[in-house]
């Protein structure tokens, strides 16, 4: 502790109690405590700003601080600087006098220094005969040792702040750049949307920017950027796959028609090879009747196999949404009346369940966009079994690319957990 007594000030300035207090904690400090006096000084330039000082009084801290003759702020030794108005102002840049008081004010205001006046208001030392310090008057640097911890704490919370407000103002401005160009783009496209509507409202979010940026006042505006983001690409992939589909369409088979479309095979057939599959137009002659009998449905099942170009067959689109019945609420306007409209609900599933574009597309080329489209209709219906929706897919996607996977097993699972089927009589 610097000192067990009470100074008060000199001359005309009064005393008050919160002048007391700053006194009373700045010699509060702990046993051993010590500080390099330049780095403290650095976290007090940082921590300005929760400080309530001033840069030009900065630079007064800065004059006193080369006074004191050691490197280490320590406890144990004085901590009392007594230059003289002349010499201080001199290493304060030739910061006039009544200047250099009013920062000074400010430095004992923020509680960063005490005044420890003399009898006459002078500032000088007694020494003793081995010419150690007895008493010293002047400008003591206890209370910025005593608060070391609290600036330090606070320097590198602002420090904090001011790095997360960098990267927030990154985020923004690529997220401004995305919003503008991908608007841009897709009214060059002439590709249908609100695009009107969405430019007004990104305009009215940038209306919001605030001029005086805090982490606090522009989190919920970049977290709206964002979303407003997500959904000008969402848009847009969406009429992509769209696009994508009524380009293949006319490379698909037609589907094969069933007799019996609410039935399945049993079982999930062998995926027949390019020679074997035969289409339901072709003629039947090769077939002999008990190999019809054994098909059971004269070779025309709901079951999935090889086209020649290597596709697996689709299924009956009533069969595909009575055993997956949740897909319909994501399609247009709430409701499936098309496989185009299937393919549009896909996207949006694929979306929610966070599988990635990637993964999708690679389950298009394989099973074809109506074939995945129907997995991403299963997966929805059985969300709850399933943990990662994207890595489930993968995996029907590489094991339908070694012929091991079709669609088929999967939709009778689902049809026989609404109707269980009847034993049949022989």
């Amino acid at each position: 502790m610097e000192s067990e007594s009470v100074t008060t000030p000199f001359g005309r300035r009064p005393m008050s109690l919160a002048l007391l207090l700053k006194q009373r904690r700045g010699e509060a400090i702990a046993a051993g405590t010590t500080r390099n006096k330049w780095k403290l000084f650095r976290s007090v330039c940082e921590a300005r700003a929760g400080l309530g000082v001033t840069d030009r009084a900065l630079t007064v801290l800065d004059a006193l601080l080369s006074f004191y003759p050691e490197d280490e702020l320590s406890s144990e030794k004085g901590l009392v600087v007594f230059p003289s108005n002349a010499q201080l102002s001199l290493r304060a840049r030739g910061m006039a006098a009544a200047t250099l008081r009013r920062h000074l004010a400010v430095l004992v205001d923020a509680g960063l220094i005490s005044r420890k006046d003399s009898p006459n208001g002078k500032r000088y030392v007694r020494r003793g005969r081995a010419g150690v310090i007895d008493e010293a008057y002047g400008f003591s640097l206890a209370p910025l040792l005593a608060r070391a911890s609290e600036i330090e704490a606070m320097a590198a919370g602002l420090a904090a702040d001011r790095q997360m407000l960098r990267a927030m103002k990154e985020r923004l401005t690529i997220c401004r750049r995305d919003i503008a160009k991908l608007i841009a783009a897709a009214v060059e496209e002439a590709i249908p949307g609100e695009w009107e509507r969405i430019s007004s409202l990104f305009h009215a979010l940038l209306e919001r920017i605030p001029k005086a940026a805090t982490p606090e006042n522009l989190r919920p505006l970049l977290k709206e950027l964002e979303m407003l983001r997500l959904a000008i690409i969402n848009t847009l992939e969406s009429r992509e796959k769209i696009q994508n589909a009524s380009t293949n369409e006319s490379q698909f088979e037609r589907h094969i028609q069933s007799s019996n479309p609410e039935s399945l095979s049993e079982s999930e057939p062998g995926l027949e090879t390019a020679q074997e599959a035969r289409l339901d137009d072709q003629p039947r002659s090769g077939l002999k009747d008990d190999d019809q009998g054994r098909r059971g449905d004269g070779g025309q099942g709901l079951r999935a196999v090889r086209t020649d170009a290597g596709r697996l067959k689709s299924f009956q689109l009533g069969t595909v949404l009575k055993a997956c019945p949740d897909i319909a609420d994501y399609g247009p306007g709430g409701a499936i009346g098309s496989w185009r409209d299937l393919m549009t609900a896909a996207v949006t599933v694929r979306t929610m369940l966070r599988v990635g574009p990637p993964a999708y597309e690679e389950a298009c080329a394989v099973m074809g966009p109506e074939n995945a489209a129907t997995v991403m209709a299963c997966i929805l219906q059985r969300g709850g079994c399933i943990t990662s929706a994207g890595g489930y897919l993968r995996d029907l996607t590489r094991r339908a690319e070694r012929g091991e996977f079709a669609p088929g097993p999967m939709l009778t699972a689902l049809l026989r957990a609404k109707d269980p089927p009847i034993a049949e009589v022989s």
